[in-house]
């Protein structure tokens, strides 16, 4: 009895303020608008994640076919840069 006479009450005041009734359909439907926005927002974001994963899992399957030279010829492919002259 009382949720009924409350919600006739609210109705009520909705009928004698529209301006009342204009704002509470307005943040319903912006707060709907939000819930949309933020569910598209996550979706594209799952797909980006899922999309840089398979990226990084083909460089990786890349980068371990690679031939690594063995530690006496890494010193060779070193830069070798003239020894630095202080002058004072």
């Amino acid at each position: 009895m009382v949720a009924s006479e409350t919600v006739k009450g609210f109705f009520g005041a909705m009928k004698d303020q529209p301006v009342v009734l204009a704002l509470c359909v307005m943040n319903f439907s912006l707060i709907g608008l939000l819930y949309y926005q933020s569910s598209l927002f996550n979706t594209q974001r799952q797909e980006n994640v899922k999309l840089f994963i398979q990226v990084q899992g083909e460089v990786q399957k890349l980068l371990s076919q690679c031939i690594v030279p063995a530690p006496q010829n890494r010193s060779n492919m070193l830069l070798k840069l003239p020894p630095y002259a202080e002058k004072q």
